[in-house]
């Protein structure tokens, strides 16, 4: 079977709720990410990703097969995320862990120095991206390590596209300038 997200939450929507499976399996893995990128807590993530597949089904009937399905998730992960937030209001939200690491093109295998240079980047990536506010911060998570459409990330932050483009182009250069200010540091 190979139906369309949109397809398969339209049959959930008409009843059909063993077809929430198919989702699950398409999507927990990348909301799991999403999650630990923005509480650095995977109990918790793990958590907040069942609780979104619930919502997900409470609130079915107020799905729109017209609209990205993509986006619908990400909303009602974003409302679930914000009540957990109140419920531990006072705890520092953060990235703390960013294994999502895509295969690269097939080359020569790297060196011990190229391995260890790359730890270090990706440690140092952390720490900027742990610096960056909330919002710059999750804006790239769904554009950048989510690859989310920025058509469907104005739907979740209920923004223009034109707003999507800008706030991740200043994130990434906050993110950059962040970066750069904690490599100095480092090689100082």
């Amino acid at each position: 079977m190979n139906a369309t997200d949109n397809v398969v939450m339209a049959q959930v929507s008409g009843g059909d709720v063993a077809k929430m499976a198919v989702l699950f399996e398409r999507h927990h893995r990348a909301l799991f990410r999403y999650f630990v990128s923005m509480n650095r807590n995977r109990e918790l993530s793990e958590d907040l990703v069942q609780d979104v597949f619930f919502r997900m089904l409470r609130y079915r009937a107020s799905y729109d097969p017209k609209q990205s399905f993509t986006a619908w998730m990400y909303q009602i992960a974003r409302n679930a995320s914000v009540d957990q937030a109140q419920k531990r209001r006072g705890e520092v939200v953060g990235i703390d862990e960013f294994d999502d690491r895509r295969p690269e093109p097939a080359s020569e295998a790297p060196g011990p120095e190229e391995i260890t240079a790359r730890g270090q980047d990706v440690a140092l990536l952390k720490r900027a991206l742990d610096r960056l506010s909330s919002d710059k911060r999750e804006i790239l998570v769904l554009s950048r390590f989510n690859e989310m459409k920025y058509e469907e990330i104005a739907g979740v932050l209920g923004c223009e596209v034109g707003t999507v483009k800008v706030r991740v182009f200043r994130a990434m250069r906050a993110l950059e300038q962040i970066y750069v200010t904690l490599a100095k540091e480092k090689s100082a």
